[in-house]
């Protein structure tokens, strides 16, 4: 009997969990994972719960998916992913099944929703239909920037990334122009081409379960933005211009939560690479048609060039 209440004392005394918001420097392990529920859910003693999300953040790619995140967890109603998860556009991850994919997510407690992003799940084309077996219902967020823009962030996450490794790198010339015309190989441009990824999201989800960020407005002034993600979300109004301020170092907007500060890492906002004005006008030719065909999808139209 002693060692019985010894058991429970040391039980009662030991941390719950708390559910987790997304942090650029990782944080602490996750708790070990109950059993999933056949409601999707896998619970914990504190009441706090492991659940399949509701919104996901699908992409694209240097559109901003990460100050989306960040900022949406500014309201007490989310629980975000700390990680990107990749679990249907990676067979490795998706043939471990949907329990290995709840255990991915962070502990919430019941009336929150679990939000996780990965920004590759936009342009592959076996996604949306995983995803919508999953979940017909699911809310999608999808934040989107200048096409022109988010092709020469992309090439300057790869540069950085190869100059950190002390890698060769090709100027950015030789892969947006071959033989004088737009490089069609370069996969950075692929991405941009929204419209032809849209069409295989919209064969899946309603338009009104997609909404589209304009991620240059969020850089530029992201309360409007954000204000506009909570009514689509049906979240109770609580993030406020308060929690934005202009940090003039980094050039851009950071959090402020509760009295605590923070900016993202600074791997974001670098700038880009010096393009010759021939080059832009070739790329905003090119781009100019697909724009055009987006904005039809979509019934919408952005400031891009």
């Amino acid at each position: 009997m002693a060692a019985l209440l010894l058991g429970l004392l040391l039980f009662a005394m030991q941390s719950p969990p708390i559910p987790s918001r997304p942090m650029a420097d990782g944080g602490p392990p996750s708790p070990p994972t109950a059993s999933p529920t056949d409601n999707g859910t896998a619970g914990h003693p504190n009441g706090t719960l492991q659940q399949l999300p509701q919104i996901i953040i699908i992409g694209v790619r240097k559109g901003g998916t990460r100050a989306l995140i960040e900022m949406l967890s500014l309201h007490s109603a989310v629980a975000a992913a700390q990680n990107e998860v990749h679990f249907f556009d990676w067979e490795s991850h998706f043939q471990k099944g949907l329990p290995w994919y709840l255990s991915q997510m962070p502990y919430a407690f019941p009336d929150q929703l679990t939000v996780e992003k990965t920004p590759a799940y936009f342009t592959s084309s076996k996604v949306p239909k995983r995803i919508h077996q999953m979940n017909p219902d699911i809310k999608l967020l999808l934040i989107l920037r200048d096409p022109t823009e988010r092709v020469l962030s992309d090439y300057t996450q790869v540069f950085y990334n190869r100059l950190q490794k002390h890698k060769r790198y090709q100027p950015i010339e030789s892969v947006l122009v071959k033989d004088g015309e737009i490089n069609l190989g370069y996969k950075a441009l692929n991405r941009s081409l929204y419209y032809v990824h849209m069409q295989n999201w919209l064969h899946y989800f309603p338009p009104e379960s997609i909404h589209v960020v304009d991620g240059d407005e969020l850089i530029r002034d992201p309360f409007p933005e954000m204000k506009k993600v909570e009514r689509f979300l049906k979240l109770e109004p609580q993030i406020n211009a308060s929690n934005f301020y202009f940090n003039k170092t980094k050039g851009f907007y950071c959090l402020r939560d509760h009295g605590r500060e923070r900016c993202l890492h600074d791997s974001k906002g670098r700038a880009h690479p010096h393009v010759a004005p021939a080059i832009l006008q070739k790329l905003y030719q090119f781009f100019h048609e697909p724009n055009k065909k987006f904005f039809e999808l979509v019934g919408r139209t952005f400031n891009w060039n």
